[in-house]
């Protein structure tokens, strides 16, 4: 699969760890920066990342900034990209589930990197439901 991925610079380490974990998985990874962590804006990232799934240059995103909140806010700026926060497993695959999520926005605050993966896991391999959760989905592209 083709993932974008993104970072500031409070998101920058685990984003390295997950960029080297999905590459040794044999998923090409788009790296949208940054690339220190030096202090940035998250907003460019998601911008970025969000843009390239929009346009379907990748599948799906991951982002990563201090909380993954502002950077969830972001990316949902841009119609047609379905940025979630996880914060759980439970969570993450039920945005994929239900919300047939596309970019998925995690808290390097909260979570490891061990966890961190494992949600990305379950973020790349959970299918969309589609069935009533269809016709939501259009409603919240159609905004």
């Amino acid at each position: 699969m083709k993932i974008a991925i993104g970072a500031d610079h409070a998101g920058f380490l685990l984003k390295e760890e997950l960029r080297r974990e999905l590459e040794a998985a044999g998923h090409e990874v788009v790296d949208f920066g940054t690339d220190s962590p030096q202090s940035t804006d998250y907003p460019d990232y998601a911008q970025r990342v969000a843009r390239a799934v929009q346009q379907g240059a990748c599948e799906r995103g991951i982002l990563i900034c201090f909380t993954g909140v502002g950077m969830s806010i972001a990316a949902n700026r841009l119609r047609g990209v379905r940025a979630a926060l996880g914060y759980n497993s439970d969570v993450v695959e039920l945005t994929r589930r239900h919300n047939d999520a596309n970019v998925l926005a995690l808290g390097a605050k909260y979570v490891n990197k061990t966890r961190a993966m494992e949600w990305v896991r379950i973020f790349l391999e959970t299918p969309f439901d589609g069935g009533r959760h269809e016709r939501r989905v259009r409603k919240m592209d159609a905004c």
